[in-house]
């Protein structure tokens, strides 16, 4: 189970973590890692190791929203916690999802997709879980844009999807925001413009390619009909969460876990009665690029 992790910041001696993979290619648990204490080398690995297995689940992590944040800016530039949200008496860096405010996640999605910019990684904490249900399962969307026909492969290659968050946040902004939602990359965001994204992104740090479309925020395919559009997202999310792309967590206070947002998608299973709260910080990403290069985000370029 031992693992040898290494990072550019930790090449000279090499970073050991007890690594438990979840899966072939997709989730592993880090034993004996304590974020609160962790030195710049450990932070580089753990970094490698997220790029590596797309999710990462840290155990018996007793921090506060403080030490929570704290982390997440010691491994990337930390955003506002979401674009529109106002999570209340939090810090401003926290997205809180309470099941007692509406604060569910029970469809596809990957982070924040309605923005030009979503974010690069989420990190999630527990506050306040229920005794039973409450999973949340992640989906490897590299995996499965390489387990794609190579005849379909190509043709998501050359496909534009525009997301949109006027159907989950569109009312709550004009109506409970007033028009003024949060600060994100630099500027208030007061509407909530529809955006492009390639169907098919190129990691960043990796070169790898996976399917950036989810059922949360993808509205549809551009330069096609409805109903190819429709049927083309279909065959897209089918193959998505196919069971052998999928890992699924039991979570339990204490959890720390961090996903890398350009990579995969996730469903938080909406199977409980009690309260359920988190914590979420997510890492500031950068223009998603495809296979034909950078895209302009919007249609009518402001």
């Amino acid at each position: 189970m031992t693992a040898i992790i290494t990072a550019p910041a930790a090449r000279s001696r090499g970073v050991e973590f007890d690594v438990e993979r979840l899966g072939p290619n997709l989730g592993a648990r880090l034993h004996g890692v304590d974020v609160a204490a962790v030195d710049d080398a450990q932070v580089a690995a753990i970094r490698a190791a997220l790029t590596e297995f797309k999710v990462l689940i840290l155990r018996d992590q007793a921090i506060d929203d403080a030490a929570h944040i704290d982390f997440a800016r010691r491994l990337g530039d930390v955003t506002f916690g979401h674009p529109v949200w106002d999570s209340g008496d939090v810090p401003d860096e926290v997205y809180e999802l309470d099941s007692a405010d509406g604060g569910f996640a029970d469809v596809w999605h990957t982070d924040v997709t309605f923005m030009p910019r979503p974010p690069a990684a989420s990190v999630l904490r527990p506050l306040i879980l229920p005794d039973t249900g409450g999973d949340t399962s992640w989906a490897d969307a590299e995996a499965a844009y390489a387990s794609l026909s190579a005849p379909l492969r190509r043709l998501a290659d050359q496909l534009v999807a525009v997301h949109d968050g006027n159907r989950e946040f569109g009312y709550y902004l004009r109506q409970r925001r007033g028009g003024s939602g949060n600060v994100w990359d630099g500027e208030q965001v007061r509407d909530l413009r529809p955006v492009r994204h390639p169907v098919v992104r190129i990691h960043p740090e990796t070169g790898r390619r996976s399917l950036f479309v989810n059922p949360g925020f993808t509205s549809h395919i551009e330069g096609v009909s409805d109903a190819e559009s429709r049927g083309l997202l279909d065959v897209f999310y089918a193959h998505l969460t196919k069971p052998e792309h999928l890992v699924r967590h039991r979570w339990r206070l204490g959890d720390l876990v961090l996903w890398d947002n350009r990579s995969t998608a996730h469903y938080a299973n909406r199977d409980y009665t009690q309260r359920r709260l988190m914590h979420r910080v997510t890492l500031r990403g950068d223009l998603p690029v495809g296979p034909n290069g950078p895209i302009e985000p919007y249609l009518d370029p402001a």
